[in-house]
């Protein structure tokens, strides 16, 4: 295949650029500053500006640039920030991408399961209503800007994608160090729920998607198996030998992360199921926490 990659070097995009080169594929990574791969595309989401050119010929698109939501507090400048990163380069990638003569067979657009919102213990599936909070607001915005993409005929699937667990980086680090500093402990009630998918599977869905032409539209890059916070560190605890006994207040979280980032990234219960990927028959690399975590920290931790 030939894979044009936009947060080629992110944690996802990275990951995804080395798997794909290792299986022989051919990767064009969508750049903002001049490069010395000769197979690397400008373009500049803020200015507007992209190398169509440059994309002819891909066979896909893969679109997972964007402002991290959890990188700072999220203040009202962070969040038009954090917004217009997503709206302004997927519409920018999905109006080139509707106008090509001969467009890619398939433009996979990153989203998040912050789409579904705080729904408490409720199972969601990919046909579950948007929430209405901060993190639902940036999903829907995110998926509609890709539109022109969608009315023009061009395969398209939304990954709505959960928490990312590996040791290179994202969250699973910084959940981790109290643990290791033998502070760890569930959060607020811990029976809010998570989502959370490996990054091994995350490259593996990637790659399932572009094989199966038949699934297009929105589709949950998770585990089939989310977790309680209380069941997470239980798992934590387990796979860093280290106690869980000292859980940490709503209160104080809000007062270190900010309210905005506490309570759309860890106070906030999602409860998301991949139907979509098991309907389509995807096996899972690590289907529950224990396996996830013991794929990054082994015998090591």
């Amino acid at each position: 295949m030939d894979v044009a990659i936009t947060g080629a070097s992110g944690l996802i995009g990275t990951a995804l650029a080395e798997r794909l080169r290792a299986g022989g594929d051919a990767v064009r990574p969508l750049v903002r500053t001049p490069s010395d791969d000769p197979a690397a595309v400008r373009w500049d989401p803020d200015a507007g500006t992209i190398d169509a050119a440059g994309l002819e010929g891909a066979d896909v698109v893969v679109h997972l640039a964007g402002a991290g939501i959890g990188d700072k507090r999220l203040t009202p400048d962070r969040r038009r920030t954090v917004l217009e990163s997503r709206t302004r380069g997927t519409g920018l990638v999905a109006r080139t991408l509707a106008e090509m003569d001969d467009p890619p067979r398939a433009f996979l657009s990153a989203s998040a399961v912050g789409w579904y919102g705080d729904r408490g213990d409720e199972v969601l599936t990919e046909q579950s209503t948007p929430g209405d909070d901060f993190g639902a607001e940036i999903c829907r915005a995110w998926e509609d800007a890709a539109r022109p993409a969608v009315d023009a005929g061009i395969r398209t699937v939304f990954l709505r994608t959960a928490p990312v667990l590996t040791g290179r980086g994202g969250i699973l680090p910084q959940m981790a160090l109290p643990f290791r500093l033998f502070v760890g402990g569930r959060i607020a009630s811990g029976r809010q729920w998570m989502s959370w998918v490996s990054l091994d599977d995350v490259l593996g869905i990637i790659r399932f998607l572009v094989d199966h032409d038949d699934v297009r539209g929105p589709v949950n890059v998770t585990a089939p198996q989310p977790v309680t916070n209380r069941e997470l560190t239980a798992a934590l605890g387990r796979a860093l030998h280290r106690p869980t006994l000292l859980p940490v207040p709503a209160a104080a979280l809000r007062v270190v992360l900010g309210s905005g980032r506490a309570d759309s990234l860890v106070l906030v219960s999602q409860r998301v199921v991949p139907a979509v990927l098991e309907a389509a028959g995807y096996s899972f690399v690590h289907p529950d926490i224990d396996a996830a975590l013991d794929a990054v920290y082994g015998s090591a931790a």
